[in-house]
């Protein structure tokens, strides 16, 4: 199914998450640089990572049961205005003459509460406006507008920064701007919500718990929510790229938000593809054999002192990383039934910030202790050793074939339920 044939509510979300996309991944790089400017060094960097990362484990049980009780547009909607809000204040703040890294990290855990929100509620809504057999579809065309936006922003973030720390605050300010104005077009989802009971904050637990059994109960579910996480903590090299670029490669911000651009590029490609061709047979042996390249890419990024072998190796990993990205994208929510894929999904969201703002805290710990160079190598190691791990003790995913296998019976395409 063409792109253009995708119902209009399915067309303008994907506008409005690209747009989303393009604002957060900017500003996710242009803090990245902000705070290596400020401070030089790459323990803050891991720090860094931290502060977005805490509000996503602390409120993931209530975000989850909110974006299964209530509309899912409004959720998006209301987490994106907090982010424009945090984005103007950041703005303010890199404007001055010397910036406090305390303002700066008081704002980025702001922005991880609006994330913690916005994150289950935007990753559902495409599923739950996905007309019947074209899920996979609508994920690879979602992938790509998520790895097109990575590619743009951090390209511009780079330029900009150079010119002036504070430019890179006013394009996510524009992103997030838009996304609102797409998202007020796009309709209501006709799925099943979560009950309100009058059960007040004890039923909130409750759904919330619910949700963690679920996850734990599916081998299939569980296994890949727990390879994203522990596959990427150990690679998570890509959280020190301003300090490889400035001290093993030799290059400047421009150079840094082109390596960002690159990351973007290799994922683009290949989410094109997949939404020309979506992977249809063989997910868990494609998923496990991509973890692995994905790690020996970090392998050869932390070995090599060329920059045109480090960007090389960034479009490799991010390559593999975009195919067990759309493999994983498409298993979770097909795998979990429409009234708990906000809980289900929140959780994945904890893992996947676990993964990713935790896995920079480790780079940036065992780069302080070890250097830079050792970290990034054995981070790789550790994720192809992960994978193999993985392989081994979850056969259930392993073994997944067709993506259709995983769905609940009764809303299988093929089942006689209603």
């Amino acid at each position: 199914m063409p792109f253009s044939d995708l119902p209009r509510d399915v067309r303008v979300l994907i506008a409005a998450l690209f747009a989303s996309s393009f604002a957060s991944r900017s500003q996710l790089v242009a803090l990245g640089l902000l705070v290596f400017d400020l401070t030089g060094r790459e323990l803050d960097l891991g720090l860094l990572g931290l502060a977005e990362f805490l509000p996503l484990f602390v409120l993931a049980p209530l975000s989850g049961v909110v974006a299964d009780r209530l509309d899912r547009r409004v959720v998006y909607g209301l987490g994106l205005i907090l982010e424009l809000a945090v984005t103007v204040l950041l703005f303010l703040v890199s404007r001055t003459a010397d910036p406090s890294i305390i303002q700066v990290f008081a704002l980025v855990l702001v922005f991880g509460i609006a994330r913690a929100f916005v994150t289950p509620a935007a990753r559902a809504l495409p599923i739950d406006l996905a007309p019947a057999g074209s899920v996979e579809r609508v994920v690879a065309v979602r992938s790509v507008a998520f790895q097109s936006a990575g590619i743009i922003g951090p390209f511009f973030v780079g330029l900009l920064f150079a010119v002036d720390r504070s430019w890179p605050f006013l394009l996510s300010l524009g992103g997030f701007a838009a996304a609102l104005a797409f998202l007020f077009l796009v309709g209501a989802s006709d799925v099943k919500r979560l009950d309100s009971p009058s059960g007040g904050p004890r039923q909130i637990i409750v759904d919330a718990i619910d949700g963690l059994r679920f996850t734990r109960r599916q081998p299939v579910l569980f296994g890949a929510i727990t390879l994203d996480l522990f596959a990427v903590l150990f690679g998570g090299a890509v959280a020190l790229l301003p300090a490889i670029g400035e001290k093993r490669l030799g290059v400047d911000e421009a150079a840094v938000g082109f390596m960002y651009s690159a990351i973007a590029a290799g994922a683009l490609v290949t989410a094109t593809l997949l939404s020309v061709r979506p992977i249809r047979r063989r997910a868990g042996p494609i998923l496990f054999t991509t973890v692995a390249l994905f790690g020996l890419g970090t392998i050869v990024l932390g070995l090599t002192s060329s920059y045109v072998v480090a960007v090389g190796a960034l479009v490799v990993l991010s390559a593999a990383d975009a195919v067990s990205v759309f493999i994983r994208a498409t298993l979770v929510p097909l795998a979990t039934p429409e009234e708990m894929r906000g809980r289900v999904l929140a959780v994945e969201n904890v893992f996947i910030g676990g993964s990713n703002e935790l896995g920079a805290l480790e780079s940036g710990l065992t780069a302080a202790l070890f250097g830079l160079a050792p970290a990034v190598v054995v981070g790789g190691v550790a994720t192809v050793a992960v994978a193999v791990t993985w392989a081994t003790f979850f056969p259930e995913l392993r073994q997944v074939d067709r993506f259709m296998d995983v769905m609940p019976v009764q809303t299988r395409p093929d089942s006689g339920a209603g």
